[in-house]
């Protein structure tokens, strides 16, 4: 199941500039609406990739998959 985030999103002249309300920093910007958004995506599933590997880090844990 895939969280849900919410997206801030406006035109700043020729621009559209957004930013992840529930992740601070995670921010971007694009010459159109469309843009923005693909632009917003990958930084936000680049900042949750990163905290993640912080995480485990952090906790000296290493994340295995498996198959059963």
């Amino acid at each position: 199941m895939a969280n849900q985030y919410t997206a801030a999103v406006r035109q700043d002249g020729d621009w559209w500039i957004g930013w992840i309300e529930e992740l601070p920093g995670v921010n971007s910007q694009g010459v159109t609406r469309d843009e923005l958004m693909e632009n917003l995506e990958s930084a936000l599933n680049e900042a949750l990739e990163m905290n993640r590997d912080d995480a485990r880090a952090a906790a000296g844990v290493e994340e295995v998959s498996i198959t059963g």
